[in-house]
Parts: C-alpha cells; structure tokens; sequence
C-alpha cells in the first residue's frame, strides 16, 4: 500500500467508482474486500487511520457467543459460528483456536454450562473446532492453576478463536488493495455531492496536507461504526440518531496472572455481564465492561471505576489478586450498537446489524462485530446492487484467503502474523535491523517499523505502535520509552524533520498516558 500513489489515483481519474466506502474499521474494510473481489472499482477513505476506533480495541475473539445462547439469539450464534469457521479457513496466519474454560463453584453449575456449551456445539456443526466437555476439578485447576481453588466443583472446557484485531485490519486494507481497491488513511469525507436529489460522490480532504478533491461515485457506504450518525447528517440534517454507544474496558496484565493456554470465563457476574481473562500477546486482557455513552469519540478514555470493576472481578476468581500497579495497559472501545425501540440500555440494544438506505441512496451499515463483518459486507454490498447502480456480482470471500494466507511453518524470526509475504520476510529477517529491539519489554523489532511505514501505509508513531504493532496494549510505559526510537526512525522513512519527530514523540507520550491507570506507578513485572 503507497498512500501518495493512491492519492494521486484518486485525484486523477475521473470515471465515476463503483463503490466509494467510508470508514476504515473492520465494517468498512470488509466492504471494501467484497466490492473489489467482485469486480467492482472501489475505494476506501478513512478520516484517520485503519482499525483506529473500535475495530482495533476488541476482547481479540473470533467467537459464536456464549452469552446470545442465554438471550436466546440462536440466529446470530449460528451465523457467527459460521462466519468463525471462515475465518480460521481464510486467515489461519492471523485467527487461532483458543480453549475457555467456565468453572463451576455451584451444584447445578457445570450441568447446566454443559448443555449450554452441546447447544453450541451443535450449532457450529461439522466445522466445530473441537467438542466441548465436562472438566473434574483437577482438570479445571490443571488448566487454570491460577484460579481460586475454594468451593470450586469443576468445569466446563470449550473453543472458540482468537486475533489480533488491528493485524486483521491491516491485512483487509492489503486484501482489497490486491484486488485493484484504492484504499487510503488520512482523508476525510467532508461533504456529499448530489445530482437531482441521488449522491453521485463525496468531497474529501487530505488530512496531512489541507488538500480538497472531488471523488465522483455510483454508490456510496456509510461504515464509520459509531460515527455513523455523523455521516448520515452529511445526507440529512434531520437524520435521526440510530447509533447508541457502549463502552467496553479492558486490563492488560502479566502473564503470570493467567500462565497456561487457555482462556477463563466468568458468563455471569453479579451484575449480569461477562467476565473474560484471555491469554494474548504473551500477556492477559481481562474484559469487558458495558456503559452507555453520550458523545462517541475517537479515543475513549476508560474510567477508573471501570477498571476497579474489572480488577475486583479479577481478584475473585485468581489466587494472585492482581492490583493497580501491575496493570500493564488499559483501553476502551466504543460498540456501535444500533437502538432499540423502548430499551437504551447495552444488554438490551442489538449486537446483529443493521442495514439502512437512504432517499439519496446513502446505504449505512451499523452494529455487528468483529466476527460477523464478511457477512455484513456481503450483505451491504448485496444492499448496493438490489438499489440498481451496479451490474450483478456474486460474493466470493466465503472462499477468499486473505493476504498473506498460509498454514504452514514460517521461517524462524518471522512473525506469523504477517503470513507469507515474501517482501515482509526479507524485511523482518534479511535486514540489518532484525536484531535491535525496539524496547526490552516489547517483542518488536526496529525492522517491523520500517516495514510498517513502506508497505502499510502508518503515517505516525501512534500507528506504529498502537496498531501495526501493539507495543501500547502490552506495555504502556515501554511504549512511550519506544517513542522517540520509533520517531526517528520514521523520520528517515518520511523524509521528515526534526520538529515532526518532537511533536510526534510528545502526541504519542500524551497519548499513552491515559492507557496507565496510575501514571506514576514502578513498572510491574511481567513474566
């Protein structure tokens, strides 16, 4: 991906596209994956960067959802179990099985987490990952050695999947630009161009540079998550609200806290929500919390009585109570969850999607998640042709490996997560850089900086070390001491001067301060 010569495309030609996408979360992306494959000329912008928001603050599952069996959504678990085998078929380089289990401290607990776990089971049909069974109480503490043993019964163990979620991201933006996509960051949708009452394109703004452009189009997607309302409002002044917001925490902690394989799951608190504690990246996240919000924005800031919250959940179940101080990271993401008539609040509103067309022709896809969003897609891009612009296509990414795709063994040093790019491999092995860590508490490399910068398209340290790697999950205070490393070098990369490298490193600083819960705190341990 060349963001000047996709700029430069996108200016220049003057036939209208097909399919002009706004918003570079995993909704977005998606549709610009299905657009392309099908033969459609698409283009993708995004006011700030890929996965920015809420597509890049997941729990990092691919899963059916446990907790729609106890709504009675059979539905949606059904098509999220599908929509989860399709995944780890098309991207096994990035999504991977993971084992929960759910341990019983009540009589009755285990049989009934039991047939609900068979239920799910059966629902994933032939292309389950494994099935699911009753665990003694040895077996439970055998996988969790950490869990609280008291009055513990047993458990239940069963699979579900996990990902890196900006890494997903990253890697629809490559999918669709192999496909022919134009699929750019850093550009702004400010208006929507109409002819006799139908959008015929949008006007767009170069964020780096102040630059305006026209972008003439036959069809145009609204899929900027909880943002959506702000676009609509681009088409209709008088557009009423259609997004509520929810905000979901979550903890970053040792290892040590969660040290084998497999993931916890608390499905009922006291208060009704899930409680995860999920090994990832060689650390633990434990989520999420669910509070309404007013305004969506791009950076949420977690509060800390939702930390308490998690931290207090946390001790219950752990024999090692964790504390404030040894929180590594904390993020927040915004759920765009699409309002329901007489009930705002999160566990009630809808976690399906919604598709809306408007008078103009604007087609908005809200709600969903993460593992839902080929479906979504496909179905927004269905949406698209049923409106009459486009000629026919049939979906094809039921099927498509994403970039990279690959199942086999990897070369030692090249991280999986970039699959089998011959151009990465080079990069991240055959350079000189391979060997300089970018800092002793992260596991990146500087090679990985210059990598992001040349062929994915990160404009600053923040997409560096927020999303192409997740240097600022795992470890907040070791990323801004990264900073100024990261900085210098994308300085080289850039062609830019001494003043970008300080104000980058001071917006990066100021903006992983607020992932640390106390921001003075000694660093905690992390192995």
């Amino acid at each position: 991906m060349n963001r000047s010569a996709t700029l430069e495309r996108l200016r220049s030609e003057t036939a209208p596209w097909d399919v002009v996408v706004i918003g570079g979360g995993a909704t977005g992306l998606g549709v610009a994956v299905d657009a392309a494959s099908r033969g459609y000329r698409t283009a993708l912008l995004v006011q700030h960067e890929f996965a920015k928001g809420t597509s890049s603050r997941s729990t990092k599952l691919i899963h059916g959802g446990v907790r729609y069996l106890r709504q009675g959504d059979i539905q949606l678990v059904r098509e999220s179990l599908q929509e989860r085998a399709v995944l780890l078929a098309n991207a096994p380089h990035l999504v991977t099985p993971l084992g929960f289990v759910m341990p019983a401290y009540r009589w009755g607990q285990q049989a009934y987490y039991a047939a609900g776990l068979k239920l799910y089971d059966l629902l994933a049909g032939r292309r389950n990952i494994a099935p699911s069974r009753r665990l003694s109480r040895l077996e439970t503490l055998d996988y969790l050695p950490t869990l609280q043993p008291s009055r513990l019964r047993g458990g239940v163990l069963y699979f579900d999947a996990q990902f890196d979620d900006a890494r997903l991201a990253v890697t629809l933006a490559r999918t669709a630009t192999d496909r022919g996509a134009a699929v750019v960051n850093y550009t702004r949708v400010t208006g929507l161009r109409k002819a006799n009452g139908r959008i015929k394109g949008v006007d767009a703004v170069d964020e780096e540079t102040g630059e305006t452009f026209a972008i003439p189009a036959k069809t145009v997607v609204n899929a900027t998550g909880v943002f959506s309302d702000t676009v609509r409002r681009l088409d209709d002044p008088r557009a009423r609200p259609m997004i509520a917001p929810s905000r979901g925490v979550h903890l970053v902690l040792p290892k040590r806290y969660l040290p084998g394989k497999k993931a916890l799951l608390i499905p009922r608190t006291d208060d009704g929500r899930v409680l995860f504690a999920i090994p990832w990246q060689d650390r633990v996240v434990v989520g999420t919390t669910d509070v309404p919000v007013k305004r969506p924005s791009l950076e949420p800031a977690p509060s800390r009585q939702e930390g308490e919250y998690l931290l207090t959940h946390a001790r219950r179940y752990l024999t090692n109570p964790p504390t404030e101080s040894d929180v590594l990271s904390t993020f927040a993401g915004l759920r765009p969850l699409v309002k329901a008539d007489g009930n705002t609040s999160p566990a009630a509103l809808s976690r399906d999607h919604t598709l809306r067309a408007s008078p103009s022709g604007l087609v908005t896809i809200a709600g969903g998640k993460w593992t839902t969003y080929r479906r979504m897609a496909r179905d927004t891009v269905n949406r698209l042709i049923e409106l009459g612009p486009l000629p026919p296509a049939h979906c094809v990414t039921e099927k498509l490996r994403l970039h990279g795709w690959t199942d086999q063994p990897l070369p030692e040093g090249h991280r999986r997560e970039y699959g089998a790019d011959a151009d990465a491999i080079r990069q991240l092995i055959e350079t000189p850089d391979k060997e300089i860590l970018l800092h002793p508490h992260l596991p990146y490399r500087l090679a990985e900086v210059r990598w992001a910068v040349r062929f994915e398209m990160a404009r600053t340290v923040e997409d560096v070390l927020a999303r192409r790697t997740r240097a600022l999950l795992l470890d907040a205070r070791a990323s801004i001491e990264a900073a100024p490393m990261v900085a210098r070098v994308m300085a080289e990369e850039l062609n830019r001067d001494a003043a970008w490298i300080q104000a980058q490193i001071q917006a990066f600083q100021r903006l992983a301060k607020s992932y640390l819960i106390v921001p003075n705190r000694s660093r905690p341990k992390t192995d």
